[in-house]
């Protein structure tokens, strides 16, 4: 029989216990180590030991080692476990990846607003950020067009209670929309964009079920010069509610849009 051996280590130099988590597909957690985070994708058995592998908003993934308190859930040191068969239900995500906040009521509108280019634009933000916006209390709204931005601001009137955010198609240099976006200025708007033409492109060609967004002609109408390409029919309409039917999370739409969207909300929710 083995004598038992008292633990002599002081007590203030003890590792606090931490909880052990399943790490369940979809739980966001982040490594201590390196900051990364992303929502689990598997587990998997190696001779070094039990990995997990994680994904982040931009589909970039990393594999890291089981290790002990090696990871943060929601701030707090966690150590993840392998899950098992009759483990907890995974958690509720909203499309975004945010966690989502069972039974939480739509917070009252803040004056500031996100202003996008086009219904479509409006579309799939709410498609993929709608939860994250009600519960911020941001309404998005679109302008039909950006030619008139600098005079639309100007009317909204930005201020420190009232951020106006703005996201703009095909914000590249020496386009027409770059041009325009540089006639507003001010500490309390902020003009972002994405590179794409229009924001079917923002969609992932690989969630549509196609290789690649075809290339238009100049001179063409973009969207009809897509369905012309793919074969579709020329109902512009009935071709954007096929590529929002695909969109199902953030994991659908390119870097580009995703890291310009997050900012525009977290710019028009900065606190006053």
């Amino acid at each position: 029989m083995r004598s038992y051996q008292p633990d002599l280590t002081p007590p203030w130099k003890r590792s606090a216990p931490v909880p052990e988590v399943p790490a369940e597909p979809d739980l966001v957690v982040e490594e201590v180590a390196t900051g990364f985070c992303g929502a689990v994708i598997r587990c998997e058995k190696t001779a070094q030991g039990p990995t997990v592998t994680l994904e982040d908003r931009f589909g970039k993934h990393r594999v890291f080692p089981m290790e002990p308190r090696g990871f943060l859930l929601e701030g707090k040191v966690v150590t993840l476990v392998r899950p098992g068969p009759g483990g907890p239900a995974r958690p509720t995500r909203t499309a975004s990846g945010s966690v989502a906040v069972p039974g939480a009521r739509a917070r009252v509108a803040r004056a500031g607003r996100i202003y996008v280019e086009g219904r479509h634009d409006a579309e799939l933000v709410e498609r993929v950020w709608g939860d994250d916006l009600r519960i911020e209390g941001v309404v998005v709204e679109y302008l039909e067009g950006v030619d008139d931005l600098p005079a639309i601001v100007g009317k909204f009137g930005p201020g420190p209670d009232a951020r106006l955010g703005v996201l703009v198609d095909h914000l590249v240099p020496g386009s027409k929309e770059s041009r325009i976006a540089a006639q507003v200025t001010g500490d309390h708007v902020l003009v972002v964009g994405h590179p794409y033409i229009d924001v079917w492109e923002a969609v992932k060609p690989s969630s549509v079920g196609i290789d690649a967004w075809p290339v238009v002609p100049r001179g063409q109408d973009w969207k009809t010069g897509v369905c012309r390409a793919l074969g579709w029919p020329e109902n512009t309409g009935a071709a954007w509610q096929h590529i929002l039917s695909k969109v199902r999370s953030y994991k659908d739409l390119e870097p580009q849009l995703l890291g310009r969207v997050e900012e525009l909300i977290d710019f028009v929710t900065l606190p006053d």
